[in-house]
């Protein structure tokens, strides 16, 4: 197994997917580390959080992808066992994305499909605009 380089960029990264609370856009964790990540290093150990099991991507109505901070995946062995099977929430008001991880819809492939990755986005207003 490659080890995990765990350097000061990741961790400025982290922090800021950590105290945000939500998913948020390259921008905004460019944004949340202060000028100290430019925007290729965020993307890069983004690309690292991602292949590392660390957070997870979505995609908003909107089309910008948002980063969250992984909750309910665990390690099993040397694999990253992933659930991302829930509903991600658009506020229209304040542009927030958060992930309702108690919210799992239900579906049914066809024989013969195989699920990967499932991208749930839901749309209207938070609690904090209501």
């Amino acid at each position: 197994m490659a080890q995990i380089r765990n350097t000061p960029s990741k961790r400025f990264i982290q922090q800021a997917l950590n105290d945000a609370g939500r998913a948020l856009s390259l921008s905004e964790i460019q944004e949340a580390t202060s000028g100290i990540c430019d925007r290729v290093t965020v993307y890069r150990v983004l690309e690292r959080l991602l292949n590392e099991g660390e957070v997870h991507r979505t995609v908003s109505l909107d089309g910008v992808v948002h980063y969250a901070k992984c909750s309910a995946c665990e390690t099993n062995g040397h694999t990253h066992v992933h659930d991302h099977h829930h509903v991600h929430f658009h506020c229209e008001s304040c542009g927030d994305v958060t992930c309702l991880e108690s919210v799992i819809p239900e579906f049914k492939l066809p024989r013969k499909y195989e699920l990967h990755e499932t991208n749930f986005m839901v749309s209207g207003l938070c609690p904090g605009c209501r």
